[in-house]
Parts: structure tokens; C-alpha cells; sequence
């Protein structure tokens, strides 16, 4: 690798469970391959999401600098998690849009949009939008959506 292209900083993704970080993969090759120790990450990772329910799956992003140090964001948990949760299935179905496995109303779509409505990229949206991706995201799901 080129020294200039080791001097940029490293954006990683992961989807971690609420309070449940270990040096264990994904977390501990994902961030050991950046040379950033990922006990450190992961005491700090869990600390900040303690006052989430724990084993909620929560996207994060963390920012690994040249220097090693690093910074993470973490963003409200996957639309299809809520979907599920409030459907009260294990997984989606195998045939979308001919099979479907559980039913949620218009009402627990418009408060999934509240709650996504919060993350980074999806302020400048209307709630409205939200709800239309969250209907696509429940379809993909074989989730029937009921007004």
C-alpha cells in the first residue's frame, strides 16, 4: 500500500448488536485489520448504547484515523428489525409479494418513520417518504401493511 493511501482515514460499517460489542468478528477482524484496538471500541461502543434495549442490532459507523484512533456514529436500528418486531415474526418470508407472514397497520408504520426520522441522512425527508420506504421495506418482507 502507498503512503498516500494509508494517510486517509478508514470509514468501516457494521451492524452490532445494542450492548453486546466483543472483540469477536465481525468487530474484532474488522477493526484488528485497521491496527485499532477493538477492546477499546467496544467498552466505548457499549457504554454509549447502554440505555438501548440490549441485543438491538445497531448500525454503526466508525471512522479509523491514520493515527489509529478512532470515532464511531451510530444510527436507529434497521427498518426490517422494527417490521418484524412489529409484525411478531422470527425472519421474512421466502416469497415476497405472494406469501406474507404477518400484518402491521399504517399506525406502527408512521411511528418506525418517527424513529427512523431521526438518523442523519434521513432528516431532510417528510415523514410521509419514510413511510412509503418503510411499506417498501415491509413488502420486501412479505409483511402485509393494513390500513
Amino acid at each position: 500500500m502507498s503512503k498516500a493511501a494509508k494517510a486517509k482515514a478508514q470509514v468501516v460499517r457494521l451492524l452490532i448488536p445494542a450492548g453486546k460489542a466483543a472483540p469477536t468478528p465481525p468487530v474484532g477482524p474488522a477493526l484488528g485489520a485497521r491496527g485499532v484496538k477493538s477492546m477499546d471500541f467496544c467498552k466505548e461502543f457499549n457504554a454509549k448504547t447502554a440505555h438501548i434495549e440490549q441485543g438491538v442490532p445497531t448500525p454503526t459507523l466508525i471512522t479509523v484515523q491514520p493515527d489509529r484512533t478512532f470515532t464511531f456514529i451510530t444510527k436507529t436500528p434497521p427498518a426490517s428489525y422494527f417490521l418484524k418486531k412489529a409484525a411478531g415474526i422470527e425472519k421474512g418470508t421466502g416469497k415476497p409479494g405472494h406469501v406474507f407472514n404477518g400484518t402491521v397497520s399504517l399506525k406502527h408504520v408512521y411511528e418506525i418513520a418517527k424513529i427512523k426520522s431521526t438518523d442523519e441522512h434521513l432528516k431532510h425527508l417528510p415523514l410521509e417518504s419514510i413511510a412509503r420506504m418503510i411499506v417498501g421495506s415491509a413488502r420486501s418482507l412479505g409483511v402485509q401493511v393494513v390500513p
